[in-house]
């Protein structure tokens, strides 16, 4: 009884921080201008610090060399998720403009704006460096397969694609790079001045609240009365908060990957779509409403799906 109340707190939580974005769109102290500061510094400033705070405090010489094996479930358990709703969007017979995004959403879930600060309130500040390995392991897809896909359902998209330059990207990519500073200086065994953490401790702490009124905010646009089942929007939903974290559960287990780094693994596969998806589906002339409606009922949809999942783990 107690872990059922413990995740209906922590979800509730999220719900109230979710909530004041709402709340903030709907009496207009929040547009696409602010949406856009917003998006801009969580990505670029906030996260990255926070990758470097989080990972500095929490982590070890010991650690990273476990986390190559974590890295390999997080690539393994993307790769049959997305492999899978391959299947079951041929199976349903999709037209092109969705067939890319029902892929993407049902395949990759929202590991950044959705997934850190639940992963933080859920499990604390220790949880960040399984958190970050498995987000490496996310952007490897997103910024790769995630792309393609999306620009197949499009109108606007290129003919060709060049590999080399998506993994380049990705590493250019702010999130990543804070990483990737972070693994160095952990490498290196050195460690920031007392009065340089502590201010990038504040930054770091913005991350939480700023994401998920961000994620509020786009609930607010969308709509709440524009929700309805497209479709393959209701196997989506289920291949996105059910049958995707039981693959990664699966595979930890395969793998012997067991308390806090499995249960911060499975937590990023049960979560929402991620992001980028929406956005990609407008720039390339995709079905964008197909894309942001599956996102928000994904959104909602974690508010059931969430507190079960922390009881079963």
């Amino acid at each position: 009884m107690a872990d059922f109340l413990n995740a209906v707190s922590a979800v509730f939580v999220i719900f109230l921080l979710l909530s004041v974005g709402y709340l903030l769109g709907h009496l207009g102290w929040l547009s696409k201008n602010e949406k856009g500061f917003v998006s801009k510094y969580v990505v670029n400033i906030a996260v990255p610090v926070n990758c470097v705070v989080g990972m500095l405090k929490n982590f070890s010489h010991e650690a990273l060399l476990e986390a190559g094996i974590n890295l390999v479930v997080g690539l393994l358990s993307l790769a049959a998720s997305l492999t899978l709703a391959a299947v079951v969007a041929t199976l349903l017979k999709l037209p092109r403009n969705r067939w890319g995004l029902f892929v993407a959403m049902a395949g990759i879930s929202n590991s950044l704006f959705i997934g850190l600060p639940v992963t933080q309130q859920l499990f604390g500040e220790v949880s960040l460096p399984y958190h970050m390995t498995y987000f490496l392991a996310s952007s490897v897809y997103t910024q790769t397969v995630a792309v393609m896909l999306c620009e197949q359902a499009g109108v606007k998209g290129s003919s060709g694609h060049n590999i080399g330059k998506m993994l380049l990207g990705m590493f250019k990519k702010p999130p990543v790079i804070g990483i990737c500073l972070a693994i160095t200086l952990l490498l290196l065994n050195l460690h920031p001045p007392t009065v340089l953490m502590n201010a990038a401790g504040y930054i770091s702490n913005t991350v939480t609240p700023l994401a998920l009124m961000y994620n509020g905010f786009i609930l607010y646009e969308v709509g709440l009365k524009n929700l309805r089942f497209m479709p393959g929007l209701p196997l989506m939903l289920l291949m996105r908060l059910v049958i995707s974290p039981l693959i990664c559960f699966a595979l930890c287990s395969v793998f012997g990957v067991g308390g806090m780094a499995r249960d911060v693994f499975v937590v990023i596969a049960a979560l929402p779509v991620v992001t980028q998806v929406t956005v990609m589906a407008g720039a390339y002339g995709a079905d964008e409403q197909y894309a942001a409606v599956g996102s928000c009922m994904s959104l909602l949809g974690m508010f059931v799906t969430l507190p079960i999942l922390m009881i079963l783990l």
